[in-house]
């Protein structure tokens, strides 16, 4: 089966300084890749460049493909507003929009792109609540802002309205740094439930959660990928001695 999304001689910078050094990496569908490294060392730009998020920096450039289901998304006349539906991405700390109920939060995507019908929209309010396992927590305060709860329940806000738009990859970064540990173990189970559906890459600071929730895993360091390969291999048996002093903590 081909690779979900194919990533090749994919370089970026902000402006003069360069951020990510000719990374080649193939994101296999259906499952979850964890991006490790150490702080600085470009996970979350190369998350970005996974949806032409990068760009939206006036200082940023790319070079390089990323192929999705075999396009170029970075090839002549590709819609990055199009490219942002089919890849999603969940920010580090919950963002729900403060102003809008929860009810309005998961359908922002889809009002922006015209749907109006009141029982489309209620459907997909209840189906991607109950995606995210959050819909008997708040199907009786659908009006209330999404501001009004929890730091956990945000972030599967977040999650429920990143798959209101119905995409095939969901970006995540570190989605649970700013969660406690409660939190955090929900997000975890939610994240290998979504897997059957969804391809996912998550950026992450924490081994355990890599170790946890991935198939894979890519080890990044000073803009470079180190090595890649399934989850435990990386973990028991990391080819690379710059992995293996990451994942012992002899530096990080």
């Amino acid at each position: 089966m081909a690779p979900k999304l194919e990533v090749e001689d994919l370089n970026a910078w902000f402006g003069t300084k360069q951020v990510l050094k000719n990374i080649n990496i193939k994101i296999e569908e259906n499952a979850v890749t964890a991006i490790i490294g150490p702080s600085g060392c470009g996970k979350t730009t190369f998350l970005r460049c996974l949806n032409r998020m990068h760009e939206i920096n006036p200082d940023a450039r790319v070079s390089g493909k990323v192929l999705f289901n075999g396009l170029n998304i970075y090839g002549n006349g590709v819609d990055p507003v199009m490219i942002r539906k089919k890849i999603g991405m969940v920010f580090q700390k919950p963002n729900p929009f403060p102003m809008m109920s929860i009810y309005d939060n998961v359908v922002a995507g889809l009002k922006l792109n015209g749907v109006r019908d009141k029982k489309s929209l209620d459907a997909v309010v209840r189906r991607s609540l109950e995606l995210v396992n959050l819909w008997d927590e708040v199907k009786d305060d659908l009006n209330k802002s999404g501001a009004s709860l929890s730091g956990g329940q945000q972030q599967r806000l977040c999650i429920a309205r990143a798959l209101a738009v119905e995409p095939e990859v969901l970006l995540m970064d570190e989605p649970c740094s700013a969660l406690d540990p409660i939190s955090t173990a929900k997000i975890e189970v939610l994240i290998r439930k979504l897997a059957k559906t969804y391809t996912i890459v998550i950026v992450t600071h924490n081994m355990q959660q890599a170790a946890r929730v991935s198939d894979y895993t890519a080890f990044f360091y000073l803009g470079e990928l180190i090595e890649y390969g399934p989850t435990k291999q990386i973990f028991e048996n990391p080819k690379h001695e710059l992995t293996e002093k990451y994942i012992t903590g002899k530096f990080g």
